[in-house]
């Protein structure tokens, strides 16, 4: 199977910065798509960006131009460096990895983080 550890998360003031960190291990083949979404208080789980294999990227609108995401494909990490925060981008922030593995079967698996809270203070 394929394990998520994610990281970054914490409480700051509207306008600072954090950086979240998400590591994939496990019996991996490849990685397609390494992705963050946060589920807001009171509102649904919502793709916040989304970095694909040969590096194409999908942000929303909300974060775009704030939000960068990145990948470390030898380390099977995504990060999400986020500036200019808003405290509505407080909310748990969940890693999604869409993945490939081999072992014990030949399979194409989409896994969840448990999340890193942010909280963004006015």
């Amino acid at each position: 199977q394929v394990q998520l550890v994610e990281s970054g998360g914490g409480l700051v003031q509207a306008g600072g910065s954090l950086r979240l960190s998400c590591v994939a291990s496990g019996n991996i083949f490849s990685i397609n798509v390494m992705g963050w979404y946060r589920q807001t208080p009171g509102k649904q789980r919502e793709l916040v960006a989304r970095i694909h294999k040969e590096g194409n990227t999908n942000y929303a609108d909300s974060v775009n131009g704030r939000f960068t995401i990145s990948r470390d494909a030898a380390k099977n990490t995504v990060y999400l460096q986020m500036n200019s925060l808003k405290p509505e981008d407080t909310g748990a922030y969940y890693c999604k990895v869409e993945a490939f593995v081999v072992r014990p079967s030949a399979k194409y698996l989409e896994v969840w983080g448990q999340g890193t809270l942010v909280n963004v203070s006015s």
